[in-house]
Parts: structure tokens; sequence; C-alpha cells
């Protein structure tokens, strides 16, 4: 998962600063998401899920508020009816992804919380880690087509 953010890192970087910026927290993300699995003790779980949803929850609202109106308003303004078909039908999918994300954020919303949820913890890390992966490649996708597909006309 790392590992693939790194080449969208690669591939898109420095095209948008919105994007650059965007796919940068997604790394941070990344890096805390599997800081949580490598934390020893109550207290540093605790503190790495706290620190995860924060950044988590930063990812989500970017991408919702900042990332696909600028791709949706590019595919807008060159008529790219194929951008738009593609973003309409992958936009579900990913409201699909940031429900269950925000879902597992409001179950370790606080300390207490988190350690009455601590028996279904890994589990539900197992689950989050694979909706992550599929955010992120529906998301590459609209990046390729959407941004790259108007960024010589953005120039």
């Amino acid at each position: 998962m790392l590992e693939n953010c790194k080449t969208a890192l690669e591939r898109w970087g420095g095209t948008h600063e919105i994007i650059d910026r965007w796919l940068g927290d997604r790394k941070q993300t990344l890096i805390h998401f599997f800081q949580i699995q490598d934390a020893e003790g109550e207290e540093a779980v605790c503190r790495s899920i706290e620190e995860f949803n924060r950044l988590l929850v930063d990812y989500i609202s970017s991408g919702h508020f900042e990332v696909y109106e600028q791709l949706f308003r590019e595919a807008t303004e060159f008529d790219d009816d194929g951008g738009i078909a593609l973003a309409k039908e992958l936009y579900p999918l990913i409201e699909e992804t940031t429900q269950f994300m925000l879902d597992f954020n409001d179950k370790y919303a606080a300390h207490s919380m988190i350690q009455a949820n601590i028996a279904s913890l890994k589990g539900d890390l197992s689950a989050l880690g694979e909706k992550m992966t599929e955010r992120f490649a529906y998301e590459d996708r609209l990046i390729e087509q959407l941004h790259n597909a108007h960024e010589s006309k953005l120039l």
C-alpha cells in the first residue's frame, strides 16, 4: 500500500499543488496506519490511533472538498464527457470507502472507546486497510483520467 502511494507521488507529483499536498497527506496517513500495528502498550496504541484518525479525517476532507472538486471542475471546463462519466462511476465507490473510514474513526474516536474496542482492533485495521487500498485505486484512476487528460490544457 505504501509503495503504491510512492508510485502515485512519482507519477503526479509536481503537476498540481493541491494534488501534491493531498498525495503527501495520503502518505502520512499510511505511515501512521502502519505505526498503529507497531505500537506497543495501550498508551502507545491509543496515541497512534488518535493521530491516525486525525490524519485520516483530514485526508478524506481534502479529497472531498478540494481535490475531487478541482478534478470535476476541470472535466466540466474541458467538456470531458469520458472524465465526467468516470467520476460519476467512481464517486459512489469512494463515498462507500469514506463512510467505512468515518465509521472506524467514530468507533475509535476517544481513548475510552479505543480501550472498549481493543479486542476488535486487529480485524478492524485489516478491513480498513482493504478499504484504503480500494479508495487509493479509485482516486488514482480519477487523477489519471481527469487531471492528466487536462494537464496540457491547463498550461
